[in-house]
């Protein structure tokens, strides 16, 4: 483990636990980035080969992210981020006066606030379900399904939320609402996965979902500015692209029209190096291990934070039991969240708050290391006591 973690420059004077807010990318990805641009000024950045290498390399992106996802790579978009991708989804349905929207109690305030005005332009209502307060008992399926109407047309929820760190049981949900009886017509499911890829094995596929927004900058521990939207084939029909570019038209026919899978969400110029940032994060993380043993390290090292956060005075864990993804929240019984995580990056450990519920959060990858969470616990027994 030792030597995979030197190829994470920024791990060398720190201990990081704010994966969940943005990874730290391996030098492999910092080195594709760098050899990409240099390419490219070299050879021309508008030419024949430039072109080629922009096809070629958008192309590869999609195919391995949809590889991690378990799906074809037509049903991805490019997207910049998380937001972004939920964007294209929001704006691109047929609103109308009188639809409703059911969310989560738990989402991203940017997700939240562009909710708020596809509903103030087109009428739409929103009804929120109360997901936070299933982390340690109730029912979540049941109580998504207690909150559809015959008018909800979009359910907009996590995978993994970003405040408390639940996993969603997504596939058990989607279900549900798919056998909700009264529903006028099909209600689409738009999942902010901004916690859950890079974290979880995935096999969208199996899941039901309709539109799934990711990004690769926080667990896959890429370059900022490179994300995603996967697009189940049955919901393109209905999914009407708002922003449209020339990446997105089909240039084999004369007319150009838009392409008939992911790519009509597509734009316009982008950063193409980065799109090599990202598949090298990608490599590094898979030459260590399956995901799906990553995540059985992520599990155990968050369970061995949560226990020892639990034996410090004055610290409050809102997982009652072990928790199921790398995110660990707590509470102080008496203290400014705020300045401890100022005191505590001044001591070169790194958290971050949380407004909703008002938490502190830390994020356990699969290469951070127990000594890390001890000196963590010691530096918290120091600060609060």
């Amino acid at each position: 483990m030792t030597v995979h973690r030197q190829q994470f420059p920024a791990l060398a004077n720190k201990a990081y636990f704010n994966y969940g807010g943005q990874g730290p990318m391996p030098q492999a990805a910092l080195d594709a980035i760098i050899g990409a641009y240099q390419q490219i000024q070299t050879q021309g950045p508008f030419g024949l080969k430039t072109s080629e290498l922009v096809i070629r390399e958008s192309h590869l992106t999609r195919q391995e992210i949809a590889a991690e996802l378990g799906v074809t790579a037509d049903t991805i978009a490019l997207t910049e981020n998380v937001t972004a991708g939920c964007n294209i989804a929001l704006w691109g349905l047929n609103w109308q006066a009188g639809d409703r929207i059911l969310l989560s109690d738990c989402e991203h305030p940017g997700v939240i606030a562009s909710i708020n005005e596809v509903c103030r332009r087109f009428g739409v209502a929103v009804d929120l379900f109360p997901l936070q307060a299933t982390l340690n008992t109730g029912d979540p399926v049941a109580t998504i399904v207690a909150h559809l109407t015959p008018q909800t047309r979009l359910v907009v929820l996590s995978h993994v939320l970003w405040n408390t760190g639940q996993v969603v049981p997504l596939a058990e949900m989607s279900k549900a609402i798919r056998q909700y009886p009264d529903a006028e017509q099909p209600i689409r499911i738009l999942v902010d996965a901004a916690q859950s890829v890079g974290l979880l094995p995935l096999q969208l596929g199996e899941l039901g979902i309709d539109f799934y927004a990711f990004t690769g900058h926080k667990w896959w521990c890429g370059p900022e500015g490179v994300g995603g939207l996967y697009i189940h084939p049955d919901a393109i029909a209905s999914l009407e692209p708002t922003f449209i570019g020339w990446r997105g038209l089909d240039y084999s026919t004369p007319d150009l029209p838009l392409f008939n899978d992911a790519r009509r969400y597509e734009v316009a110029t982008s950063a193409y190096p980065l799109y090599l940032g990202l598949r090298a994060a990608i490599a590094t993380h898979q030459a260590w291990g399956s995901a799906i043993d990553r995540l059985d390290r992520i599990v155990s090292l968050a369970t061995y934070l949560w226990e020892n956060l639990q034996q410090v005075p004055g610290v409050k864990c809102l997982n009652q039991t072990a928790p199921r993804s790398g995110l660990v929240s707590f509470q102080l019984t008496d203290g400014d969240c705020g300045k401890l995580v100022r005191d505590l990056e001044r001591q070169h450990f790194y958290l971050r708050t949380i407004v909703d519920p008002v938490c502190i959060r830390a994020c356990t990858h699969y290469f951070t290391t127990t000594t890390e969470i001890d000196e963590l616990i010691h530096c918290l027994h120091k600060l609060i006591n």
